[in-house]
């Protein structure tokens, strides 16, 4: 497990026992699990949830997913139309004059 995906789950872990998310409380938690996490991305990761919540940053992230699914839904029949347009531009030895009992 890479150490920065050990502090987003100490960040989560802290986050939901109402603890306070510091570098010191990232790096121990990592420790805890076998990781060893630079002082620098304790560092890096408390100063950017000192300016918001871990809440926060979930609901923004959810709460951008639903705009999107319309996007991606206006885009699958365009997809289809190409690949039946694809289908139809194949061509057969019978178009080409070369049947084979020519």
């Amino acid at each position: 497990m890479s150490a920065s995906l050990a502090c987003d789950y100490a960040v989560l872990i802290l986050s939901d026992a109402k603890k306070d998310i510091d570098a010191s409380s990232i790096i121990a938690l990592a420790k805890a699990a076998g990781i060893t996490v630079p002082q620098y991305l304790g560092d890096i990761y408390a100063s950017t949830l000192s300016k918001k919540s871990v809440e926060s940053l979930l609901t923004v992230s959810a709460s951008a997913a639903p705009a999107a699914a319309p996007a991606a839904a206006a885009a699958a029949p365009a997809a289809k139309k190409e690949e039946k347009k694809e289908e139809k531009k194949e061509e057969s030895d019978d178009d080409m004059g070369m049947g084979l009992f020519d």
